[in-house]
C-alpha cells in the first residue's frame, strides 16, 4: 500500500511539472504578446531613417530585445530623454515588458528606428516588422507585425510623459 502512495505522488508531481512546463510554453509561444497602433511616418525626399511607434503587451513579463524589417539595413531601440533642455537619443539594449501591462513606446520614450532604409516609405503602404521577445529569462520569441506608414505630416506630438513626437 505504501509503494502505491509513492507512486501516486510521484504521478501526481510529473502531471504537476509537465503542466507547468507546458504554461511555461505558452507563455513563450507569442500568442500571449500582442501587438497594436503599429506606425512609421512617411519620409521626405532623400531621408534614410524613420522611427517606428507601437504598443506592446504581455500577459507575461517580458523584454522586447531586438527588431528587424526587410525595408531596413538595420534596426535599433532607442530612448529619447530630455537632457538639459535637448532632447537626446540613445541606443538601448533592451525595452522592459511588465506582465499585463500595455507599453506605448512613444509615450514610454521609446521608439524602434529603421536605419539606411532601401526605398522611401510612403503613405498608405505597410511595414513588416520581426521582433525579437525575450519571455521570462530564456525563451525567445519572433512576432511579426506590420506598421502602418501614414502622411509625413502627420503628428505623433508629445506625450504627457514627455516621449518623442517621432517627427525624424
Amino acid at each position: 500500500m505504501k509503494n502505491l502512495n509513492r507512486f501516486g505522488l510521484l504521478v501526481a508531481a510529473l502531471l504537476l511539472s509537465l503542466a507547468s512546463h507546458a504554461a511555461d510554453n505558452a507563455a513563450g509561444n507569442g500568442k500571449d504578446i500582442e501587438v497594436s497602433a503599429a506606425w512609421v511616418r512617411a519620409t521626405a525626399p532623400g531621408q534614410d531613417t524613420a522611427g517606428v511607434d507601437m504598443t506592446i503587451t504581455s500577459k507575461h513579463a517580458a523584454r522586447l530585445v531586438g527588431v528587424s524589417s526587410p525595408v531596413a539595413k538595420s534596426a535599433e531601440l532607442h530612448s529619447m530623454m530630455n537632457m538639459a533642455g535637448m532632447m537626446e537619443m540613445r541606443e538601448v539594449d533592451a525595452v522592459d515588458l511588465p506582465s499585463g501591462k500595455p507599453v506605448n513606446l512613444g509615450a514610454s520614450g521609446y521608439h524602434v528606428m529603421l536605419n539606411q532604409l532601401k526605398a522611401p516609405l510612403k503613405e498608405g503602404d505597410s511595414v513588416p516588422l520581426i521582433l525579437s521577445i525575450m519571455v521570462g529569462e530564456n525563451e525567445m520569441v519572433k512576432i511579426r507585425t506590420t506598421a502602418e506608414v501614414r502622411s509625413l505630416h502627420t503628428s505623433g506630438g508629445h506625450t504627457q510623459s514627455g516621449g518623442p513626437d517621432l517627427n525624424y
